[in-house]
């Protein structure tokens, strides 16, 4: 299990473009993908599951992998989140 913290930097949070575009990246691996936001865990792979976190800009994710690839899962979802998830 591999984990690591990131902060959100998109303007609105991880509403549906960034949210969609987060767990696209996320089901490419064979790893399950979470993320721990205050007190829940969300699956990565699941819109729904992203967008009912409620993360904000600058609210501070903790990206959770865990299965074969899981370093190449959460290196390219730190570089996803780094890189503004498509917005900017």
């Amino acid at each position: 299990m591999t984990k690591q913290k990131v902060v959100i930097k998109n303007p609105t949070g991880l509403h549906l473009r960034p949210a969609g575009i987060l767990c696209k990246e996320a089901m490419k691996y064979k790893a399950s993908v979470q993320f721990s936001f205050r007190d829940s865990v969300a699956n990565a792979k699941s819109v729904l599951s992203v967008l009912g976190a409620s993360v904000k800009c600058g609210d501070e994710i903790e990206l959770i992998c865990d299965g074969e690839d899981e370093q190449d899962a959460l290196a390219a979802l730190v570089l996803a989140v780094e890189n503004g998830l498509g917005e900017y």
